[in-house]
């Protein structure tokens, strides 16, 4: 791991994008809430504002893929890489991140289907369950960028027919975060070269995203009570004041350029994400028992 001036960095095959191009950093950073939001789901009972503090990492990790996007010189081997990590990491994902009980329990559940012998059927339902009941976060990201090659290539009407399918196929295999993931994608990539449109396009998109979710009463011990303001500060306030909407912080780190960046070794970079669900694991274990 070195520090790096950006222009260091080989010419890339498009115009960058307009905001932080610093994504050796930016990921550090996401990386950082992501734990902080499994942590909290996994050792501290779905605490909320850990929760709140993680919904920074995912439209950074966004906007990692587009700067990558733009800078990589083989799509197709990106998007290897970004499915074999997926892939390797699914079943540490599919132990750390359930909740449902001590591990030893979790792993004789999934494992129960073949407990009487192997069987195509019972192969089958443990496969199921560690590998499609609920994919981690990297699908969602190969989804997206499939849909941003597509549009940049524009092969065959590949600009029309490619997000459209990344959007249903993200529906049908339960992608984290959904087709809303892979739209954000798509929006925050039409809007890459001009950063007071990638503001507006996540504050629009975040407010639509949190109407699904109840206005919060406290914050990191501070009582929220929107009820008692002024009703014209009540009204916009609140909206914000949902859980997805939180992830307008994230805004700062992904608008605002560093002036210089770490490179780290790409088996390293890519190990980072299976290594914390190891350490979420481990915690788990020491925290719960086996």
């Amino acid at each position: 791991m070195k520090i790096v001036r950006l222009e260091d960095y080989a010419p890339p095959q498009s115009p960058l994008p307009a905001g932080n191009l610093a994504t050796g950093w930016l990921k550090l950073i996401a990386l950082g809430f992501m734990f902080i939001d499994h942590a909290g789901k996994v050792l501290f009972n779905n605490l909320y504002e850990l929760r709140v503090l993680g919904r920074i990492a995912f439209p950074i990790y966004i906007w990692c893929m587009i700067v990558g996007f733009q800078r990589t010189r083989s799509v197709p081997k990106y998007l290897i890489r970004i499915l074999l990590v997926g892939f390797l990491s699914q079943p540490l994902y599919a132990l750390a991140l359930n909740t449902q009980g001590h591990l030893g329990v979790l792993i004789h559940e999934i494992f129960a289907p073949l407990a009487g012998g192997f069987t195509f059927e019972g192969l089958r339902d443990v496969l199921y369950a560690v590998f499609l009941q609920k994919p981690n976060i990297f699908l969602t990201l190969f989804l997206g960028l499939c849909a941003l090659w597509g549009i940049r290539e524009k092969k065959y009407w590949s600009h029309i027919w490619a997000p459209v399918l990344m959007i249903i196929l993200a529906t049908i295999l339960k992608a984290d975060y959904g087709w809303k993931g892979v739209l954000l994608f798509i929006l925050m990539y039409a809007v890459r070269g001009y950063r007071p449109g990638i503001a507006a396009v996540m504050v629009a998109f975040f407010l639509f995203w949190g109407t699904g979710y109840e206005v919060s009463s406290s914050l990191f011990g501070i009582k929220i009570n929107p009820s008692d303001w002024p009703t014209w500060l009540s009204s916009p306030l609140k909206s914000f004041l949902r859980l997805e909407t939180y992830a307008l912080l994230s805004l700062p780190f992904i608008l605002i350029r560093f002036p210089s960046d770490i490179r780290m070794n790409k088996i390293v970079s890519y190990a980072l994400y299976p290594g914390h669900l190891f350490l979420i694991l481990i915690l788990k274990v020491l925290a719960f028992g086996w």
